[in-house]
């Protein structure tokens, strides 16, 4: 009985080195089909293409609107405009490709494409938390300091930040990403309907995916830090705003706040819960419909939060809507 054990541990040590040698093989990944049904299948490249114009569009309508209204050429919208910027980003990242494989009934993608799809989601994800850090910070000035906004958030300062939230999330991406493809993968099935990382970790079979984890306790730590300033600058900005004495006042500071928090919120709930939870081996309805949530809900909602709830935008939008086909171009000088 020792003897069949030892040959078992064995024959399971040899797979695993056999796996780890095949790793340089691995030439495509199988993503998460949504359905075995080709109707369904269908369906869901339907339901997806308007989710998916309808996040551009909304997005695109905004970046226009900041652009060629020279009204909105103020630190809050040069820096809603970037927000926009990155949801178009994040969602053209794994969108088509789920659209594409969905039409097509097929689920495969490149061990490159995975690899660029994982590096410019995280990329876009880790600039959209560092950039609503930033618009917290923003609108701190704004309502607690305003006599000295305009030399605090000038426009140097304001051009800093955003290469800040790039370079950083630049860094982190490649590192991220670097860290997960180091390891040697056991298997090629994600159990998701895009390369996450989350999903990825589970395919190693080895222990350096224990970089990796370092790496993944490194961006908590990053976001843990990013949530307690934001925390911190709002529980300082609501104290400011309720001593306001016009009722006007206090709802025109909360406009600007209250949308700012919902998108943060259900960005850092939702994304938590997708990075942070157990993952399961098997594939979870669970793990698809927070990664949804969280990947785009909050561009689907910024575009209607901040043009519903914002005046300027408004006007701006109806503005640029009214002289689409005018020749007379405005460049943005903010």
């Amino acid at each position: 009985m020792a003897h069949l054990g030892c040959n078992r541990e064995d024959s399971n040590h040899l797979r695993k080195e056999r796996f780890i040698t095949n790793h340089s093989t691995i030439s495509e990944f199988l993503l998460l089909e949504f359905s075995g049904v080709w109707d369904l299948q269908i369906l869901c490249v339907i339901l997806f293409l308007i989710l998916y114009l309808a996040i551009v569009t909304g997005n695109l309508l905004i970046i226009s609107a900041v652009a060629f209204d020279h009204r909105l050429h103020t630190p809050m919208y040069f820096f809603l405009m970037n927000l926009a910027i990155l949801d178009v980003g994040s969602v053209s990242v794994i969108i088509p490709k789920a659209m594409v494989n969905s039409f097509m009934n097929t689920r495969n993608i490149s061990y490159s494409g995975c690899v660029a799809q994982a590096f410019l989601f995280i990329f876009f994800l880790s600039s959209d938390f560092f950039l609503l850090t930033i618009m917290a910070y923003d609108r701190y000035v704004a309502i607690c300091n305003p006599l000295r906004y305009e030399v605090v958030m000038n426009r140097q300062t304001c051009l800093e930040m955003m290469a800040g939230v790039w370079i950083s999330s630049l860094l982190y991406g490649v590192l991220h990403t670097s860290s997960t493809f180091a390891t040697p993968f056991c298997s090629n099935v994600v159990n998701q309907f895009f390369c996450e990382i989350p999903q990825l970790l589970k395919l190693a079979c080895s222990d350096l995916y224990l970089i990796e984890m370092v790496v993944l306790a490194l961006g908590v730590s990053l976001g843990l830090s990013c949530f307690i300033f934001i925390v911190e600058t709002y529980v300082r900005i609501f104290a400011v705003v309720l001593r306001i004495p016009s009722v006007q006042g206090r709802r025109k500071a909360f406009s600007t706040c209250i949308p700012h928090l919902i998108i943060f919120s259900v960005f850092l709930v939702t994304g938590s819960f997708a990075y942070l939870k157990p993952t399961s081996t098997s594939p979870s309805h669970l793990d698809l419909a927070f990664t949804i949530i969280y990947s785009m809900l909050p561009p689907l909602m910024n575009p209607v939060i901040y043009s519903m709830r914002n005046q300027e935008i408004r006007v701006a939008l109806s503005k640029f809507l009214g002289v689409r086909n005018s020749s007379q171009r405005r460049i943005i000088h903010f």
